[in-house]
């Protein structure tokens, strides 16, 4: 016990909460059920056959076959209603390569998916060491989606042919003693198939699971990045001095020497000037304006 807590301690469960983890559990179940619908199939269909003499009538012919589905060796015994003993009859076709490609398919997703996850869950640093195990996930993912499709479309192929020479009906009309209209031949019941569509169905999910998983491989090489769009520039806060506009030094402004009136005392008064200023003259200078000068010491004061 204190090994398995152990071993539960070691591993980062994390992982099947995210999408990576979780499609995984889906598949490696999906998978089960694929594999199991299929493999574990038999059935059973009856029909009567009711011969003109009454004497060789068997009124509860049991047909039964299973997977593989190798039809044309399942045989059974039918009167000849003829006085003859019975005849040996056969179901007609071969399905077995449509069957056991699509389980063999199922066992293999099963068995990659659990080997996936026991990775995911306990080697995570081995998993991502030089990009080797997304890009391996990313490429067995591919294949797998590639195998559910053929599998899954060939065994909905080869189903529907198995439907067709397990009908009650068509036995009927393959066999001999029913060709007489004086014999009197009734199906009884058809194969239950429900688990065998079930099986068809599961494929195609596992193929929606494993190809909707290529884009979280794809995500976890990071090819993503070199086509994701460039994002906008940080907008650029205006500088704050006037030396950074340029990116050379500008002297600095708020630490120049004062003017030299200032240094000597000398503060003008300009709430006492007048314009035009009395008894002085108004010169402007060319170019611009300038302050009048006074011409008497009283002007001044």
């Amino acid at each position: 016990m204190e090994i398995v807590n152990q071993i539960v301690a070691s591993g980062s469960f994390r992982v099947v909460k995210e999408p990576l983890g979780f499609i995984k559990i889906l598949q490696w179940i999906f998978a089960i059920f694929a594999f199991a619908t299929c493999s574990t199939y038999s059935g059973e269909l009856r029909f009567s056959v009711e011969c003109a003499n009454h004497s060789e009538s068997d009124l509860d012919i049991r047909v039964q076959f299973e997977y593989p589905f190798r039809l044309h060796q399942v045989y059974f015994s039918v009167p000849s209603c003829r006085g003859e003993r019975s005849e040996q009859n056969f179901l007609t076709g071969d399905y077995s390569s449509a069957a056991e490609f699509y389980v063999t398919v199922a066992v293999f997703a099963f068995l990659y998916a659990a080997g996936a996850l026991i990775t995911y869950v306990f080697l995570p640093n081995k998993y991502h060491e030089n990009n080797r195990g997304p890009l391996v996930d990313l490429v067995a993912t591919a294949v797998f989606t590639f195998l559910w499709l053929v599998s899954s479309s060939a065994w909905a192929q080869a189903l529907s042919d198995v439907k067709t020479a397990t009908d009650a009906e068509y036995v009927i009309d393959l066999t001999r003693a029913c060709e007489t209209k004086e014999n009197t031949c009734k199906a009884l019941r058809d194969p239950v198939m429900s688990g065998l569509n079930t099986s068809v169905v599961f494929g195609f999910l596992n193929l929606i699971l494993w190809g909707g998983n290529i884009w979280f491989m794809f995500k976890e090489t990071g090819w993503r990045s070199p086509f994701a769009k460039p994002g906008l520039p940080p907008e650029e806060k205006p500088p704050t001095d006037s030396r950074e506009v340029y990116g050379q030094p500008q002297p600095n402004t708020y630490h120049q020497e004062a003017p030299r009136y200032e240094q000597e005392g000398y503060q003008p008064n300009y709430g006492q000037q007048e314009y035009p200023p009395q008894g002085g003259d108004y010169q402007p200078q060319q170019g611009g304006y300038s302050q009048p000068v006074p011409t008497s010491f009283t002007n001044q004061m």
